[in-house]
């Protein structure tokens, strides 16, 4: 009989939304893992989510957490303009860690990071979980394997309606440029983009142009880029947060065929060459980061490297960086 791995005790530093669902209780369901404490600004709030979640801790300060003996890893979820200053903190008190992405406000900010922990010896994680669902994985194989042959171009348009929220006027740190400086464009293109250099390799060329159309928030609503790859694939997309309806499709088009998929949409990946036509419907797993922490599992057990670390998802920030100028 193997030995059973020691379990992983997880800090939560943010416990908002995005934990609810997504992250937390993946976390705590995982084998060898679970969350032993929380910290979030409002500590009636925080003192909810640990009731609900069956946590036991429940902290006053990032710092308290950080640096407890009941906590061995710390997962950041706040919003990005504070990711750098408590990642620090964790490097420093010498503990891996996972942050949402985007990782930090600036490739600057994201350097600091990368050295702190390789001062350290301890892994960073940043929460770019599409690496690891198994619909892009698919994707990855069909790559590998030449099934539209040599990849020549790849192209991803996303746009979506202005919400309640953002008509009516409402403070939204995710449109607030002093948190977030891209907007939606940092929540959600992010995403594609950094799964977009992980199918097809890192981007050296890129240039982007953008727009506030609607004049609701302080960052930008509209935006267009191209880029070229290491390997000459060519690639473009345009964002637009004020459209009339919802698209979200990436195009890969090769020598012998083509791929498209959805970045977030539960749509069929779909396969395109010279044999007909595969669609494939893949589940995304309930709590979507599943196959992510089991990731971060395995890579914190020495069985396994994690797809996104604070390398990949650095270079996912300068290229948001480049399109947007900053």
């Amino acid at each position: 009989m193997g030995t059973k791995k020691p379990t992983i005790h997880w800090g939560i530093i943010g416990c908002g939304a995005v934990t609810e669902v997504k992250s937390g209780p993946a976390l705590y369901q995982a084998e060898g893992s679970c969350v032993s404490g929380v910290f979030r600004r409002n500590i009636h709030k925080a003192h909810d989510y640990a009731s609900r979640h069956n946590i036991e801790h429940v902290f006053t300060s990032a710092k308290a957490l950080i640096n407890s003996a009941y906590v061995d890893a710390v997962y950041i979820a706040t919003p990005p303009n504070s990711h750098c200053e408590l990642a620090l903190q964790v490097a420093t008190a010498g503990k891996p860690c996972c942050v949402e992405k985007p990782m930090a406000n600036s490739y600057l900010d994201c350097q600091r990071m990368i050295a702190a922990f390789e001062k350290t010896e301890q892994a960073l994680f940043v929460s770019y979980y599409r690496r690891s669902l198994p619909r892009f994985i698919q994707v990855q194989r069909w790559l590998e394997s030449g099934a539209i042959g040599k990849v020549r171009q790849v192209h991803w348009q996303f746009c979506k309606p202005a919400n309640e929220i953002d008509r009516s006027g409402q403070y939204n740190w995710r449109t607030d440029i002093s948190i977030a400086p891209g907007g939606y464009f940092d929540d959600l293109a992010s995403h594609g983009l950094d799964l977009i250099q992980h199918l097809l390799g890192d981007i050296k060329n890129v240039s982007g142009l953008h727009n506030n159309q609607q004049q609701l928030y302080s960052s930008a609503d509209a935006i267009s880029a191209c880029w070229q790859h290491q390997d000459g694939v060519m690639g473009s997309g345009n964002w637009n947060f004020g459209a009339s309806d919802r698209r979200d499709r990436i195009e890969i088009i090769g020598s012998a065929g083509r791929i498209e998929f959805s970045v977030f949409q539960e749509q069929p990946i779909q396969l395109f060459n010279n044999h007909g036509e595969k669609s494939l419907f893949i589940d995304n797993p309930t709590h979507i980061q599943q196959y992510h922490v089991a990731n971060m599992l395995a890579h914190l057990n020495g069985q396994g490297q994690h797809p996104s670390t604070g390398y990949s998802a650095a270079k996912t920030s300068w290229l948001m960086a480049q399109i947007l100028r900053q």
